[in-house]
C-alpha cells in the first residue's frame, strides 16, 4: 500500500512559526519542529503538512511569498529544513508543503521588476489592464478589499489580485510562469518533500479574468503539474484546497484521477457541524450518500478545523444559520459573513464528550483524517486576535513559562493565558500524565484508525439505525468491513443494527469507543450509546477472519 500511502495516512497541519522555538527568539523554527518529531511520531502522525515557511513580508501569514526557493530566516536555513525532512522520514513521517503559486507578494523581485517597465521580462508574468475592468469576480476578503484590481502608480496600470492587493496574481496562461512553477516543485522535491498542498486551487486555473488567453483547457495545467510530480517522484501527492459546489469540485480529481491526488472535503466538514448543531444524523447521512467515490488513486481529506475560518459558504442557508447560532452566536466569532473563527473546543464549550465525538467522526468518515496542530489536546482560540489568526495561537507544551513554546518574550503569536483553555490547564505535558486525557484518547484513536484501512480504502454505505439521532456507516474493502456508530445527541439512545449484510456473522469485535461495552450478539445487535457516544465495530465471518 506504500505506493498509495495517502489512502490510510494521518495528516497533521503545522505552522512552523507557532509550534516550537529552539533559540528563544519567540518564533518557532525547524530545529524546534525537529525536536518535536518524536512526539508527533508517538501520536501516530504519518504526514506533516507545513503552512508556508518561505520568506515573506507577513501581510497574509506567509501566503504572500517573496522567494520560493528559500526558508524564512527566522525559521532556519535550507540545511535545517533538509535535516528536518530527513529526521521525519526516519520516523516514518512524510512532509507536504504549501505551494502558493496563484499569486506572489508585491515585494517579490518578479513583481518589483515587472512594475518598472512594460519591457520587463517579468511584465507578462502578471495580469495588467489599462482600465479597471467593469466585471468583477468574487471578492474573497470583503472586509479588506472592494475590487479585484489595484492601481500601481509605478507601472501605470491596474493589476489583478483575487486576494489582497499586496498579492498580485500570476498569469498562469504564460508558459514561462508554468515552467517556473515546475522548477519550484522540482526544487523542493529534491530536498525530500512528498508533495504539495495547492492553495486556492480553483483560483489557480479559473476565475482569472484571462480565460480567453488560456491556450488550452485550464485543467490541463493541473494535469501537467501532476505529470511533472509523478515523473520526478512517483509517490508524491497534490492536496487541493477546492471549496466548490458538488459536481464542480470533483472535476479537480481529473477524469482519470490524473490531476489533484486529494481534495479537502469542505462540504463534509459543513455537514459534520450541521449534524452536531442539530443533534441529528440526517445532514451527515445525506452527505455520505451524495459523496461520490473518488477515482481509484484519489482520496477525500476530512477535517474539523483548518488554519483558516470554518467556511460554511457551501451549506444551505438554513444549515448555515443553525451552525452559526449554535457555535458562533456572537458577531466577533464570525468572519467574512461565511465562516467561524473559532477552534472546536470553545465551540462546544469545552464539552469533552462532544470533542471526542467530533474527532471520532473525522477519523472514521470515508477518506483520510487531517488534524490541526493542538487539536489532539483540545487547544482553544484567542478572539482578541484579528481575523483568522484567532485559531493560530502558539502550541501549548507545558504549564511552564510561555507554555513551553519559547524562552523568549516577544512571541510570534498569542499564547492563551486566560479562560478555560489557558496553557496552564491545557497542555501536552499534563495530558501525558493522565491515562484518560484527550491526548491519550486521540493517540489511541489514531492507532486503531491506522489498523482499520477500510475507512481509507473502502467503499461506504449508510446503515439504518431507526433513530434520527444516530449515524451508522459501513466501509468495505477486500472482503472486510468496519462499522462506525455515532450518537449526535445529548440523549441516551438504544441502537439496533443488522450486522449480517448478506453473510453469516459469528463474532463482533469492538475496535474503539467512548466507554466499555458488553459483547454484541450478531443475531440481535442491540446496544446503548451514552450522550455523544460512539463505537467502532468489526465482525468476523463464520470460520474465518473476514469481517462482516
Amino acid at each position: 500500500m506504500s505506493d498509495q500511502w495517502w489512502k490510510n495516512a494521518v495528516v497533521y497541519c503545522v505552522d512552523v512559526s507557532r509550534f516550537m522555538d529552539s533559540n528563544g527568539d519567540g518564533v518557532g523554527d525547524f530545529r524546534g519542529l525537529t525536536q518535536r518529531l518524536p512526539y508527533l511520531s508517538g501520536l501516530g502522525v504519518t504526514c506533516l503538512w507545513l503552512l508556508p515557511f518561505y520568506p515573506s513580508p507577513g501581510r497574509d501569514d506567509g501566503y504572500d511569498v517573496s522567494d520560493y526557493y528559500a526558508v524564512d530566516p527566522r525559521l532556519g536555513s535550507l540545511g535545517e529544513f533538509v535535516e528536518f525532512v530527513r529526521t521525519a522520514r526516519g520516523l516514518g513521517i512524510r512532509v507536504v508543503t504549501d505551494l502558493v503559486v496563484n499569486h506572489t507578494s508585491s515585494d517579490h523581485p518578479w513583481f518589483r521588476d515587472a512594475r518598472r517597465s512594460r519591457d520587463s521580462t517579468y511584465r507578462d508574468w502578471y495580469v495588467w489592464s489599462d482600465e479597471e475592468p467593469e466585471q468583477q469576480g468574487k471578492i474573497i476578503f470583503p472586509d479588506k478589499e472592494d475590487s479585484n484590481w489595484a492601481w500601481d502608480e509605478e507601472a501605470g496600470q491596474y493589476y489583478l489580485h483575487r486576494f489582497y492587493s499586496s498579492e498580485p496574481d500570476l498569469d498562469i496562461a504564460n508558459p514561462d510562469v508554468r515552467d517556473e512553477i515546475h522548477r519550484i516543485m522540482g526544487f523542493w522535491l529534491e530536498l525530500g518533500v512528498s508533495g504539495f498542498r495547492i492553495d486556492a486551487a480553483p483560483y489557480l486555473i479559473g476565475d482569472t479574468g484571462i480565460e480567453d488567453e488560456m491556450p488550452q483547457d485550464p485543467h490541463d495545467f493541473l494535469e501537467d503539474m501532476r505529470g511533472f510530480l509523478s515523473r520526478r517522484r512517483g509517490d508524491a501527492v497534490l492536496l487541493g484546497e477546492v471549496n466548490l459546489d458538488p459536481g464542480e469540485r470533483e472535476t479537480f480529481f481529473g477524469d482519470e484521477g490524473d490531476e489533484l491526488t486529494c481534495l479537502f472535503d469542505f462540504i463534509m466538514s459543513g455537514a459534520v457541524f450541521t449534524a452536531m448543531a442539530r443533534g441529528e444524523a440526517g445532514p451527515l447521512a445525506d452527505q455520505l450518500r451524495r459523496t461520490p467515490r473518488p477515482p481509484r488513486t484519489a482520496q477525500w481529506l476530512n477535517f474539523l478545523r483548518n488554519h483558516d475560518e470554518l467556511n460554511l459558504s457551501r451549506l444551505p442557508e438554513d444549515q448555515k444559520q443553525d451552525v452559526m447560532h449554535a457555535f458562533a452566536p456572537d458577531e466577533e466569532m464570525r468572519i467574512f459573513d461565511r465562516g467561524i473563527r473559532r477552534r472546536l473546543p470553545p465551540m462546544v464549550d469545552g464539552d469533552r464528550r462532544r470533542i471526542e465525538l467530533a474527532i471520532s467522526l473525522v477519523m472514521t468518515l470515508p477518506g483520510t483524517p487531517v488534524l490541526l496542530y493542538g487539536e489532539e489536546i483540545g487547544m482553544g482560540d484567542d478572539l482578541g486576535t484579528e481575523g483568522r489568526r484567532s485559531v493560530r495561537t502558539v502550541m501549548q507544551w507545558s504549564d511552564g513559562p510561555n507554555g513551553g513554546f519559547s524562552t523568549g518574550e516577544d512571541l510570534a503569536a498569542p499564547l492563551i493565558d486566560h479562560g478555560p483553555f489557558r496553557y496552564q490547564d491545557v497542555n501536552v505535558a499534563d495530558q501525558r500524565r493522565h491515562e484518560d486525557s484527550l491526548l491519550n484518547r486521540v493517540e489511541r484513536a489514531i492507532r486503531v484508525r491506522k489498523e482499520s484501512p477500510e475507512f481509507g480504502w473502502g467503499s461506504w454505505s449508510v446503515l439504518d439505525t431507526g433513530d434520527r439521532r444516530v449515524l451508522a456507516h459501513r466501509c468495505d474493502w477486500l472482503g472486510s468491513a468496519v462499522v462506525a456508530v455515532h450518537n449526535l445527541s445529548g440523549d441516551d439512545v438504544e441502537v439496533r443494527l443488522d450486522l449480517h449484510a448478506g453473510q453469516q456473522v459469528d463474532d463482533v469485535a469492538d475496535l474503539f469507543g467512548n466507554d466499555r461495552f458488553e459483547p454484541l450478539d450478531p443475531e440481535d445487535a442491540v446496544f446503548a450509546l451514552s450522550p455523544y457516544g460512539y463505537r467502532w465495530l468489526r465482525g468476523r465471518g463464520a470460520g474465518s477472519e473476514v469481517a462482516l
